[in-house]
């Protein structure tokens, strides 16, 4: 999995504080934005976007990152796109476990088939219907610092599915790194004041994880 940022502000904490600055009125931009922030005035924060690249997540990861609706997508097309020997993306519990050949041999099975309905002349958009959730894809996608905000409450969690959870520490710590104004209390519930999980993984993350 590669995660690359390929465009965002260059001073987020100045454009989203300067905006804050004119709702209250206020002479400076730092002191404004963290008046926004302690009062939850979050919308501020929209101002900024932040651009990804990601490369090599699975269909199974994209179909959870989609559901982020505050977000703007331009993934890799399987209509025009056709698949050649693709590396799957394979969970550390199916690698481990006695079936892990029968698993890889399915999806291979299914990439052959899916080779062999191009060559019948099927449609790509129709032959990928036997493709498994397994195959990568790579995309762009664009966040306002608000929603990326929300999304690392959830996907920085412990609870969150482990692919998404790796890219989103990922996404986190190239956050942190560029705009540590407004991305440095970010992450899940027991990092930033409490759990909000109905059942606590009883592993509280730490901040130091995303430096």
């Amino acid at each position: 999995m590669q995660v690359k940022l390929i465009t965002y502000p260059l001073d987020a904490a100045k454009l989203c504080g300067s905006a804050a600055a004119v709702c209250y009125d206020s002479p400076n931009y730092e002191s404004a934005l963290k008046h926004s922030a302690g009062a939850g005035h979050t919308s501020v924060l929209e101002h900024a976007s932040y651009t990804f690249e990601i490369e090599g997540i699975s269909r199974a990861c994209l179909a959870q990152l989609t559901r982020h609706r505050l977000a703007s997508f331009s993934v890799q097309s399987q209509r025009y796109v056709k698949l050649d020997n693709p590396e799957f993306v394979v969970p550390e519990s199916i690698k481990k476990c006695d079936l892990y050949d029968n698993a890889m041999w399915c999806m291979k099975h299914c990439i052959s088939i899916y080779k062999k309905l191009i060559e019948a002349g099927v449609p790509a958009e129709d032959a990928r219907y036997v493709t498994p959730q397994a195959i990568p894809t790579k995309l762009v996608m664009t966040m306002n610092a608000r929603e990326l905000l929300h999304f690392f409450s959830l996907r920085t969690c412990n609870r969150a599915q482990w692919e998404i959870r790796q890219m989103a520490d990922k996404m986190l710590k190239i956050c942190k790194e560029v705009s540590p104004e407004i991305f440095c209390n970010a992450g899940p519930g027991c990092v930033t004041g409490h759990c909000t999980e109905e059942k606590p993984c009883g592993k509280p993350r730490g901040k130091d994880e995303w430096t």
